[in-house]
């Protein structure tokens, strides 16, 4: 049995195929602002499955992704109710985002508890898994993108810059030292954060980072014991298999 597994962010959506034992090599990206019911059908007119899982925090584009399958084949929108693998350990956990979630259940699967999993996206979030394991909660802080893409946008002289390893922290030119603000200050938010969750949770943590600017900020981050770009769709992975079968 092969499962579709969409995950389903502010800035891309990405579609994988999963099965009992991994991931499956086909992979599919649609900007998130461009998800339509035929971009979705034209994506995946030549593609095979046998059932469907959403992980969503985009209320308009879940509603598109409903459309194209409810009714054809079996659905799951992932949420707390769904099979994780682990206990909540939260008072309010309508609020906790499906991508989390599905973190959380991947972290869990793929490299043990107690974890930190850190996402680096348009937000980048902290999500804590306790040894028993239990989700507990997290962080959420600004991303990096919004970070270095703010100053341009308000500020009359400063430009947009691209995201890369500064070669020293004396900034030598104005998008050098814009580099140094962006790359080497987040790493202090990020090590901060790490700093502050460990200090509140038992056992040795292991601290995994996924996302878009994950290998550059744990590049200067040792905290950081690794950086696995699967680990949300092979977390709606093993959901799917407790889900379908």
């Amino acid at each position: 049995m092969s499962w579709l597994l969409i995950d389903n962010s502010n800035t891309r959506t990405k579609f994988a195929l999963g099965n009992a034992d991994a991931l499956e090599t086909w992979r599919g990206v649609i900007t998130t602002a461009d998800i339509t019911r035929e971009a979705v059908e034209t994506l995946l007119k030549e593609v095979r499955f046998d059932a469907v899982i959403v992980c969503s925090v985009v209320p308009a584009k879940a509603e598109i992704l409903r459309s194209c399958f409810e009714g054809r084949w079996p659905l799951h929108f992932l949420d707390f109710r769904s099979p994780l693998g682990m206990a909540i350990d939260y008072p309010l956990p309508t609020q906790i985002g499906a991508d989390r979630l599905a973190n959380a259940a991947g972290v869990v699967s793929r490299h043990g508890a107690p974890a930190i999993v850190i996402d680096f996206g348009t937000a980048v979030t902290f999500d804590v898994i306790s040894d028993q394991p239990a989700y507990c909660g997290g962080v959420i802080a600004p991303g990096l993108g919004a970070m270095s893409g703010y100053l341009p946008q308000k500020t009359a002289l400063l430009p947009a810059i691209e995201l890369e390893e500064p070669d020293s922290a004396i900034g030598k030119s104005t998008i050098h030292a814009m580099q140094v603000g962006a790359v080497y200050g987040y790493r202090g938010l990020v090590r901060e954060i790490i700093h502050r969750l460990r200090s509140e949770m038992a056992g040795k943590v292991r601290i995994v980072a996924t996302g878009g600017d994950a290998a550059l900020i744990a590049r200067g981050l040792p905290e950081i014991e690794a950086v696995d770009a699967d680990i949300t769709l092979d977390g709606l992975r093993q959901v799917a298999a407790r889900v379908f079968g």
